[in-house]
């Protein structure tokens, strides 16, 4: 079926995003592990303390982020079933795979400006510091 190609496509670039967010959340889970092990005698690194509720809102980010880009690739897939199923049983398809394909669109788009506003935020000077 030709008109699976696309999504097929779009279904592999949402789960290449997908692995990035991931990524990206793993390293703030690090840091934020980090900064919770820094002990309060430790006088060279207390400004690194109040980063704490910056990395909460990039881990929120990101996780919005990621339940926006799985429900892009849920829609994606429940695209390609439509798409066979309805072939099978012998109707058209094209109403019901456009609207699928606007929504992945829409969702996949949420989560990639959701992705920029937590780089937005992720650039600062602290994440510099040892």
């Amino acid at each position: 079926m030709l008109q699976a190609t696309a999504p097929a496509f779009m279904l592999g670039a949402t789960g290449s995003f997908i692995g990035i967010l991931v990524g990206r959340l793993n390293v703030i889970i690090d840091r934020s592990r980090s900064i919770h092990g820094i002990k309060d005698e430790d006088e060279d690194r207390p400004p690194l303390r109040s980063d704490k509720p910056r990395l909460t809102r990039r881990a929120a980010l990101l996780q919005r982020a990621l339940a926006l880009a799985v429900a892009s690739a849920i829609c994606t897939t429940l695209l390609i079933v439509w798409g066979f199923a309805v072939a099978f049983i012998g109707y058209d398809h094209e109403m019901g795979a456009a609207l699928f394909f606007i929504a992945s669109l829409l969702l996949f788009c949420v989560a990639l400006l959701t992705l920029a506003r937590e780089v937005r935020i992720g650039l600062v000077d602290l994440d510099h510091l040892p």
